[in-house]
């Protein structure tokens, strides 16, 4: 039968049937016949678009019936928001660690001591995990969204009571509650693709997801050195940081209430088949605990989640210290420091976009892996043995390279997941490689400190290297089974039949020694 969807409407599904049905309608004159050979049970329950064939022959499924597969153009808006606000909760993750020097020098606390109010978005995410992502799987993306918006806003106000040296405590407890509102945002990129997006595009929309993340990252390493320059009056530093601190809250507080107003739990019609198949199927029959504990016994996605970490947890120590390292070799550069952050971050969104495109056009989710992985490793040897030369424009480029592979490798490592557990929550899976990449975070952010203080920064970044080295290795052992890109082509299963000659309408019959 011929596809007479509109373009942009993604792929149609065929009509509910069972064995031996026969669907009133053939192929029009010259046309092919088709004849579903392959599990047409996963195509149970979902009904065709409109003004397809099967949509239009009287046997078809009647109204009210199962949902139609079919896209919904708010999509963009909610993926562009969730953007938003994740980018501003990067923003306030990364705002002390990019002047880190200036901090110290304010509060009159340790290096150690601003470390932690970037390794609390990690440690915070390690027990919230489990009981945000029931909440996701039980009550949708609506309430996930208002949540995490809702705390990002509010940790972003509570930091404005922290303007002076004393007040260390409340700017703690404003970073500690910017940290939960995380725990509601890092999970969410593949499961707003899975439930809003055609296959032939959600790679690319959880890239966008991922990307709004990355882009808060970036201007968190760029904007505050600029909007608070290194000053040894304790009291003009208040007012530069105070600055920083209210315009970040008025932003948060425009996004909620635009999350209030435009986020929707989905869209009227799943918009794949994939989808419409985990639509279809009873609430009850779900157990969350049963479904961590398949989640586990997956010995691909065990391997993803190890080697996801090992490489997540790498940027995120080389994010947090990044200003500790530049201005070791580069003193007095806390703005080129930051500059080199959003050069890497970037860089990094631009290779999330390009995987994603990439991933979409080929579904070669192993070997598009492997090879991101391999090159981060190399990028992170380059970078290591370049930063102290003397040179910034060198330090610059290489970590331009660092960063498209590092942190572009992010949005694969939510794909490749959502593809190994399908049909499994992708909040769920999502959430295991965060917690997987918050663990290994912490462990590097302080080992690394420790041995950059005690060793100098080669023998830190060298440190990382080996882990990543190890990370490659075990992508090599992961095999590429992909269960959601299976359950949307099984319905495309097709056989050519005899062409059927004149204008009329010959029924195709069901091959019932395949079903």
């Amino acid at each position: 039968m011929r596809d007479s969807a509109p373009q942009g409407m993604g792929n149609p599904c065929c009509p509910a049937f069972s064995p031996g049905a026969v669907v009133s309608g053939g192929p029009e004159p010259g046309e092919k016949g088709l004849v579903y050979q392959e599990t047409p049970e996963l195509l149970q329950g979902v009904k065709p678009v409109p003004g397809s064939v099967e949509a239009e022959t009287p046997n078809g499924p009647a109204p009210g019936g199962p949902p139609e597969v079919r896209l919904s153009l708010r999509r963009w808006a909610v993926v562009l928001l969730f953007s938003c606000y994740s980018l501003c909760n990067a923003f306030q993750w990364i705002q002390y660690g990019s002047i880190n020097n200036i901090f110290v020098h304010f509060y009159g606390v340790s290096t150690f001591d601003i470390d932690w109010l970037s390794m609390c978005y990690m440690l915070t995410y390690i027990p919230l995990l489990f009981p945000v992502a029931w909440l996701l799987d039980k009550r949708g993306l609506r309430l996930i969204a208002l949540a995490g918006s809702a705390f990002n806003c509010l940790g972003a106000w509570v930091k404005l009571g922290s303007m002076k040296p004393h007040l260390f405590p409340v700017t703690v407890l404003g970073q500690v509650i910017c940290s939960v509102a995380q725990v509601f945002i890092l999970g969410m990129p593949s499961r707003i693709a899975s439930v809003w997006f055609g296959s032939h595009e959600v790679s690319t929309a959880c890239s966008i997801a991922v990307f709004g993340n990355q882009l808060g990252i970036a201007v968190g390493f760029v904007l505050p050195p600029v909007l608070v320059p290194n000053l040894e009056d304790t009291e003009q530093l208040a007012y530069h940081i105070s600055i920083m601190f209210f315009i970040t809250a008025a932003v948060a507080t425009v996004l909620f209430i635009l999350v209030i107003i435009v986020f929707q739990e989905k869209p009227p019609f799943p918009p794949s088949r994939a989808q419409a198949l985990i639509q279809l199927k009873p609430p009850e029959e779900y157990s969350y605990v049963q479904s961590i504990l398949r989640l586990l016994r997956n010995t691909n996605f065990v391997l993803l989640i190890v080697a996801y970490g090992l490489n997540t947890g790498c940027f995120y120590a080389l994010s947090t210290l990044l200003n500790r390292m530049v201005i070791q070799h580069y003193p007095g550069e806390e703005v080129n420091a930051g500059r080199i952050g959003l050069t890497i971050v970037v860089s990094g969104m631009a290779g999330a976009l390009l995987s994603g495109i990439w991933l979409d056009k080929t579904k070669t989710y192993k070997k598009t892996t492997l090879v991101v992985y391999i090159m981060s490793l190399g990028g992170l040897v380059a970078y290591t043995f370049t930063l102290s030369l003397g040179h910034l424009w060198v330090v610059f480029v290489t970590a331009g390279v660092l960063g498209f592979f590092m942190t572009g490798y992010l949005p694969l490592g939510f794909e490749f997941a959502a593809e190994l557990t399908y049909p499994e929550s992708e909040g769920t899976s999502s959430g295991l490689l965060n917690v997987s990449a918050q663990v290994f975070g912490i462990i590097f952010t302080i080992a690394q400190g420790k041995i950059i203080d005690r060793f100098g920064t080669q023998a830190g970044n060298l440190f990382l290297c080996s882990f990543l080295l190890l990370g490659t290795f075990i992508t090599v052992f992961i095999k590429a089974d992909l269960r959601r890109q299976r359950a949307n082509m099984d319905g495309e299963q097709t056989k050519a039949l005899e062409e059927v000659p004149g204008d009329s309408l010959a029924p195709v019959v069901l091959d019932e020694s395949k079903l």
